[in-house]
């Protein structure tokens, strides 16, 4: 839980930082929104690009992954938004290293500006974000088979086999035959007086 809330509040630094980066200086003064994300791909211009088309969209985009990562506290999401993040700014890089043919850094305003380092500061916040983050947690509880219970059968119930013996019709050997065959299940006794007993039989 306590990774979770720690993780979530760097990844959401992280996009912040990411998201207000295009407004401020990338190089030489110039915002990173007047830069349009084709220059990325076939090179830098001077050409101002609108907002809808500048690098301000991945970055935002980023930023709306992160929400969700965290909403679902999805380690995979953040990470995700944190290479979008770092992967369009180091591509950045690249692009106006060619263009001017190197990266400097000058005291007086000129080269790379804070917005680039709020940028790369951003990615950076995501990733270690997504590693503190613990994610969610899965618990696996095997269902037995429900078995209704086995009623427990009544005292005297259990069938008893009972022996006839009789006489056979009258033959060479004049032997008797026995005959066995299940009897019917007795009643239980009740409490009471006790039953008056038959004669008995021969």
């Amino acid at each position: 839980m306590i990774r979770n809330i720690a993780g979530s509040v760097l990844a959401l630094a992280g996009a912040t930082a990411a998201v207000w980066s295009p407004f401020r200086a990338w190089y030489d003064g110039r915002h990173g929104r007047d830069y349009a994300i084709g220059d990325l791909f076939t090179g830098i211009t001077d050409v101002k690009a609108d907002i809808a088309g500048s690098i301000l969209l991945p970055l935002a985009f980023a930023a709306l992954v992160t929400v969700v990562g965290v909403v679902l506290r999805s380690r995979l999401l953040v990470a995700f938004a944190g290479i979008i993040v770092l992967g369009f700014t180091i591509l950045w890089m690249v692009r106006v290293g060619e263009a001017e043919g190197s990266l400097t850094i000058d005291a007086d305003g000129t080269g790379l500006g804070d917005g680039l380092a709020f940028a790369f500061g951003g990615g950076v916040l995501l990733l270690v974000g997504a590693l503190v983050m613990s994610g969610r947690s899965h618990t696996h509880r095997v269902d037995r088979p429900h078995r209704p219970p086995q009623p427990a059968e009544p005292a005297g119930t259990e069938a008893t086999d009972r022996t006839l013996t009789y006489p056979s019709a009258p033959g060479p050997s004049g032997t008797d035959r026995t005959l066995t065959y299940p009897s019917a299940p007795e009643p239980p006794l009740e409490d009471g007086p006790e039953r008056s007993q038959g004669p008995d039989r021969t």
